[in-house]
């Protein structure tokens, strides 16, 4: 099966989380707020999208999902998750790609994350709603802040 090219490129860093990896997250740990979304693809109610730009919102006191865009930008969210939640009342999950050479992952998922998940086989993302190709690279779930019982592998 061909690589989809666009997962190997910049050209696009608003991959969708498959639904089905989201329900699973959130039966655990009941999100109420999506910090990464379009109003499209929003997976919460609760929501900020592009343009209400979630790098200069409070996460504090919420339960978040983020799928973050993968692009350059990937360190600042991995770091304002980290950040946040130091909140009260705060957890932060992440679906990440698994890049643990990376500068952002040694300072902000390896030392201070309180869970990670590294997930088998390659996320299937989406676009429209509609699964993708396999990403060509491994991914894995990472919880900051909190305390709950239960891993998300599915």
């Amino acid at each position: 099966m061909p690589i989809n090219a666009g997962m190997m490129s910049s050209d696009r860093s608003d991959w969708e989380t498959p639904r089905e990896l989201f329900d699973r997250c959130d039966s655990i740990w009941h999100f109420d707020l999506d910090v990464a979304s379009s109003d499209e693809n929003a997976l919460c109610e609760c929501h900020f999208t592009k343009d209400s730009d979630a790098l200069k919102q409070s996460w504090g006191g919420h339960r978040s999902w983020m799928n973050p865009p993968y692009g350059r930008e990937i360190a600042a969210w991995v770091e304002k998750a980290a950040r946040e939640s130091e909140k009260p009342n705060t957890i932060v999950v992440g679906l990440l790609p698994a890049r643990t050479d990376t500068a952002w992952w040694t300072r902000w998922v390896e030392p201070v994350a309180a869970e990670i998940q590294f997930l088998s086989g390659r996320v299937r993302f989406c676009i429209g709603g509609v699964q993708q190709q396999s990403a060509p690279f491994p991914s894995a779930l990472v919880r900051w802040g909190g305390k709950l019982p239960k891993k998300a592998r599915g």
